[in-house]
């Protein structure tokens, strides 16, 4: 059985079509807020001028590149994978044990910053020759909500900066149409993220997290998920105990 098929095997596909509904209704709000201020957003499909260096994504988010990713054809993935073992030995270098299933949070969070500087001009490994991305209709989360401040319904601003090629001459803190309910998405996101975990590991965790590079690099599905666990559990608690539930 190929990974795509152990993918598209119900068992396996219940939590990411869950998770593909929910991502559905942020792209409908970036769409939406495209559309309200097309002067005022400029950053969309094709433009990969934020898509340098690395940030963390969760392991749903991983599994999901992984989908998608299985879908490329065979040449293409090749050369992915090529840039993708380079950042893995760039990260050898500042942390040696990194190994499969490249969890971050076996280091504490206040560490990670070391391993994705703010300079990192490093291209992702998931772009083309032309800057489009191969992987767009299963690209993180985070990835879809970036250039964008975040206003829940509420009126609260849960994330207050945005691309500079965006909202040039206005504050889009101000602009009516841009909120959306956030605070639920995040809720939903969270409880998505421990019932995939309970299903890999038997065990609840609020969020595991790794890099786009990395996820390319092995097989979530057939990753023995509960010997690392096994493994590895008293570290995941001493790194980031406000984490494991």
């Amino acid at each position: 059985m190929t990974q795509t098929e152990r993918y598209d095997h119900p068992e396996n596909r219940t939590v990411l079509e869950a998770y593909g509904e929910l991502l559905a209704v942020i792209d409908s709000w970036y769409a939406g807020a495209a559309t309200a201020y097309p002067e005022h957003v400029r950053c969309g499909k094709g433009c990969s001028g934020c898509c340098r260096g690395l940030f963390d994504i969760t392991l749903l988010d991983a599994a999901l590149l992984q989908y998608g990713f299985a879908r490329l054809p065979e040449s293409v993935r090749c050369t992915v994978l090529v840039k993708a073992k380079q950042r893995l030995e760039q990260l050898q270098r500042r942390w040696p044990e990194l190994s499969p299933p490249f969890i971050l949070n076996l280091r504490p969070e206040t560490e990670w910053e070391e391993l994705m500087p703010d300079d990192d001009e490093t291209p992702c490994p998931l772009l083309d020759d032309n800057g489009h991305c191969l992987v767009y209709a299963y690209r993180p989360m985070t990835c879809r909500l970036h250039g964008m401040p975040l206003i829940d319904r509420s009126g609260e601003v849960m994330h207050d900066e945005w691309c500079t090629e965006n909202f040039t001459t206005v504050n889009p803190l101000q602009l009516p149409s841009l909120s959306a309910p956030f605070a639920d998405i995040f809720r939903q996101e969270g409880a998505l993220d421990r019932r995939f975990s309970h299903e890999v590991l038997g065990h609840a965790v609020s969020e595991l997290d790794t890099f786009i590079p990395l996820a390319l690099l092995y097989d979530i599905t057939l990753f023995d998920w509960k010997l690392w666990w096994q493994n590895n559990h008293a570290a995941l608690i001493a790194a980031c105990s406000d984490t494991m539930r």
